[in-house]
């Protein structure tokens, strides 16, 4: 809940805020299945959304749509606000604006993007190529930019790469070499990428993020959730597509500096697989953007088991720390535990590591940024209830949520407007017309100059047989004729073989 104008997180030895205007240096939610992420996430989401802030935050598991119902008071429940100084009978259980989203269409808007629009890199990723492999798909990529057609969704692609191949050699000097095995290999890649459903995820309408930043008519900003439990059965789909949404939000959005709070807040959840087998140029990429976007009015905000999931780079960002209990199994859980621990500034009243460890669910060890951008000495605290309903909405309910938004309509039905397959389609039958138009006059001349052969034969053998004068004669003519006429006859067959002209 939000609390004198800050995002009222939990409560230690004293409240635990998350300053606004400080949301945008970025946070990380961390700690072991089971300990209270969710919530902790799903508390931040409300207190922001109650700020007038949009979020979009990924359901994974299904248990963040109770969003858009109001949380239920029970016995357990005050007794988690007494804990955290707050009086059970004052709390606003309440519901929040809500969003549905869906790759797939099925659990919220369908959520489109275009192959040009996602751009060989990230598409490159999500395909598995190789270096060579991503250098053709780059070169596919280029050319279909240089001659302005538009790659809308995953046959324009197929289309492009086999004009590509097609026409290596022309492009060779321009473009760079294209090899047929390559070429081959991204169109086996995008079969592979169609069985899991990316289809549905490329073409038009494609979405517009200005409908993921707007508020509701009490100025509450919209929580935007993308449903993910079938998506996140393809983990590559799934990171590929948020880091998308990243580098669109940073591609878009105007340069805005430091503002009294964001423009959005953004949760990414299972970050960890954001950066797994992940070729370095892609994670200095990913680094760039996590810097530079806090200027666009962005906040970020990881989730994941260790903080150790993300790169050095990108956890010194992450300014404002939640961090949930961790166990410690094997050696290597054990350093990780220590260097959680250490990321944080010391407070004299524990040991973080030890407290780290004996962290009950609900409970974490919390440090936020102070008005200086300072990080605070880390304590421990109870995270707040959230005050919409915990668990997920039945199927009824996401429907009737999803065909009440004004938005209903906007994207529910696919469109399919003229793009690099469509032209290339139509090059292709009109030069396969201009071919056939080109083979039916070349047989037509033929036909002719046959005619006109036969013509000529038959007044010449005509005018020799009635030449003869005796009857004797005319029987040795005939017998000449009809040798004649069987010598025409296979120099005309010849002929349609290509040989009549030798026969003149």
């Amino acid at each position: 809940m939000q609390q004198d104008g800050k995002v009222f997180v939990g409560f230690g030895e004293q409240p635990a805020y998350i300053l606004p205007s400080m949301a945008n240096r970025h946070g990380l939610i961390s700690g072991a299945t089971g300990t209270g992420k969710t919530i902790t996430l799903k508390v931040m989401a409300e207190s922001f959304s109650s700020l007038g802030v949009p979020v979009f935050l990924a359901d994974v598991k299904g248990d963040l749509s109770g969003c858009c119902k109001p949380g239920e008071r029970s016995e357990a429940l005050d007794k988690r606000l007494r804990k955290v100084s707050v009086d059970p009978d004052t709390f606003p259980y309440t519901r929040f604006p809500v969003r549905f989203w869906d790759v797939f269409g099925e659990g919220g808007h369908p959520v489109r993007t275009t192959v040009s629009e996602m751009g060989a890199s990230l598409l490159a990723r999500l395909l598995g190529l190789t270096d060579v492999q991503t250098g053709v798909l780059a070169i596919v990529f280029r050319v279909a930019d240089d001659k302005g057609w538009l790659l809308t969704d995953l046959k324009d692609l197929r289309a492009m790469v086999a004009y590509v191949s097609e026409h290596s050699a022309e492009l060779l000097d321009e473009y760079g070499n294209v090899s047929k095995q390559s070429a081959g290999a991204i169109q086996r890649a995008l079969l592979q990428l169609e069985d899991a459903g990316g289809t549905k995820f490329f073409g038009e309408p494609a979405i517009r993020l200005d409908d993921w930043m707007q508020c509701d008519e009490d100025g509450r900003g919209f929580i935007n959730i993308l449903h993910c439990e079938k998506l996140y059965r393809s983990p590559l789909l799934y990171s590929t597509f948020l880091l998308w949404l990243l580098a669109e939000l940073f591609e878009e959005l105007p340069e805005v500096g430091d503002l009294e709070m964001p423009k959005l807040v953004f949760f990414f959840d299972e970050a960890h697989l954001l950066f797994k087998d992940a070729p370095r140029t892609l994670c200095d990429k990913v680094e760039q953007v996590v810097k530079l976007i806090r200027s666009k009015g962005v906040g970020v905000y990881f989730i994941s088991q260790q903080p150790s999931d993300m790169p050095d780079a990108v956890l010194a960002q992450l300014g404002n720390r939640v961090q949930h209990a961790l166990r410690a199994y094997t050696p290597t859980e054990r350093k990780a535990i220590k260097a959680a621990a250490n990321s944080f500034r010391t407070n004299p009243a524990f040991n973080t590591e030890e407290v780290l460890e004996s962290l009950g669910t609900g409970e974490a060890l919390v440090s936020f940024l102070n008005e200086k951008g300072i990080p605070s000495v880390v304590e421990r605290a109870t995270i707040l209830p959230p005050q919409s309903m915990m668990g997920m909405i039945d199927d009824d309910r996401r429907r009737a949520e999803i065909e009440a938004d004004d938005l209903y309509g906007v994207y529910e039905k696919a469109v399919d407007n003229e793009s690099a397959y469509e032209i290339l389609k139509s090059q292709k039958e009109q030069a396969q017309k201009e071919q056939a138009e080109k083979a039916e006059q070349a047989e037509k001349e033929k036909a002719a100059k046959e005619k006109e052969k036969a013509a000529t034969t038959k007044k010449t053998t005509s005018s020799r047989t009635s030449s003869k004068k005796s009857s004797t004669l005319s029987k040795a003519a005939s017998s000449t004729m009809n040798t004649i006429g069987r010598e025409v006859g296979r120099s005309v067959a010849r002929g349609l073989l290509g040989t009549i002209k030798k026969w003149f």
